[in-house]
Formats: structure tokens, C-alpha cells, sequence
């Protein structure tokens, strides 16, 4: 799980939250499971594609729901291309997710952002470097956490289940590993 002190020293103005510092209620609440498999591998999951995913499972976000986006990209766990494909999501859409009242989101895939490898596509073919990692750093404006590498979110229904995601209390650490269930009612 990264903490806002990952994104950066300084997170809404002040001093960004370390892994230790994070508010356990962050990490336990209603779950969500938005669905991207259908995106380019390349891509990065834009508002419009959260929100159509949220109709389509008839879900509105309130504050503390944790946000799951399946990508399907943790099939490929143990290849090389596990690391330069799977769309991941945009700076937009984190930042749309994060004026919601999500304050912990996770990803099956190997990072938030899109795969590096299309990032440096971007940034040479336009010749900006603000592409890599824009939706990590939206955590310098905003004060959430994102959880990568999650597995099996196709096990799960939409929602109607509870997550729970503690991280381990690493004094000064910017992320900590957690270990992130998914609790069915019945």
C-alpha cells in the first residue's frame, strides 16, 4: 500500500501521512470492484470509464467505499509482461475518485498508473515529462493511498463485501505491505 508520503514530502499543503500514519478506517470499508478488462493494455482508465463501469454494476460511491479496478492483468504474474501491460488509471480519474471520498483504491496490475513502457512512448512522442506517473502524483493534491499487485478480483462480486487492507506500521515508510481481503456476507 502506498501512503501520500510515496507521491511526495508534501500532500494538501502540509507534511504527507507515512504508512504508519495512515487512519485504520481508510482500510477496512465497502468494496467495489470496477471492471477495465476491455480497455487497451496500454491505456489509462479515463472518469468517463469509471463512471460507465459503476452504472453498469447499478453502484454509486459514497465516502469510505474502497475502490478495486480489475484489469485482469494479474494472470500474467510471473511472465515479463506482467510489467508492461494492463491499463492502469488516469490522473483524472484518481483525482474524480478521490473528490468521491475514496481514500484507498487498489489495481490487479503491477502499478496504479499506466505500464511505464507506454508512458515513455507518450513522453517521446509529445516531449513532456509530466506523463510519468501523473496519477500517483495526484497524491500530492489529494490525501489517499493505492494499493497495486492485488490478485483474484475476479472471484469477487461487484460489491456487497467488505475489504479489509491493513498495511504493516513501517515508522517513516512511504508504502508497507498489507495483506488485503475480501470479506463475502454469507
Amino acid at each position: 500500500m502506498d501512503a501520500p508520503w510515496h507521491y511526495g514530502p508534501v500532500c494538501e499543503g502540509k507534511v504527507a501521512r507515512t504508512i504508519d500514519e495512515i487512519p485504520l478506517d481508510w482500510c477496512h470499508g465497502p468494496g467495489v470492484v470496477i471492471d477495465i478488462r476491455h480497455l487497451n493494455p496500454d491505456a489509462a482508465a479515463s472518469t468517463d470509464d469509471l463512471r460507465r463501469g459503476l452504472e453498469g454494476i447499478g453502484h454509486q460511491l459514497t465516502p469510505g467505499d474502497i475502490v478495486l479496478i480489475q484489469t485482469g492483468n494479474d494472470r500474467h504474474w510471473g511472465k515479463r509482461e506482467y510489467f508492461s501491460r494492463g491499463p492502469g488509471v488516469s490522473a483524472d480519474a484518481t483525482q474524480w475518485l478521490t473528490d468521491q471520498g475514496i481514500r484507498l483504491t487498489g489495481i490487479d496490475g503491477w502499478g496504479w498508473d499506466s505500464p511505464l513502457v507506454g508512458q515513455a512512448r507518450e513522453a517521446r512522442r509529445t516531449g513532456r515529462n509530466d506523463v510519468f506517473w501523473a496519477a500517483h502524483f495526484v497524491g500530492v493534491e489529494r490525501e489517499y493511498c493505492h494499493m497495486e499487485r492485488l490478485a483474484n478480483l475476479d472471484a469477487l462480486p461487484p460489491n456487497g463485501f467488505t475489504v479489509s487492507a491493513f498495511p504493516i506500521k513501517v515508522k517513516g515508510g512511504s508504502a508497507g505491505p498489507a495483506r488485503v481481503v475480501a470479506m463475502l456476507d454469507g
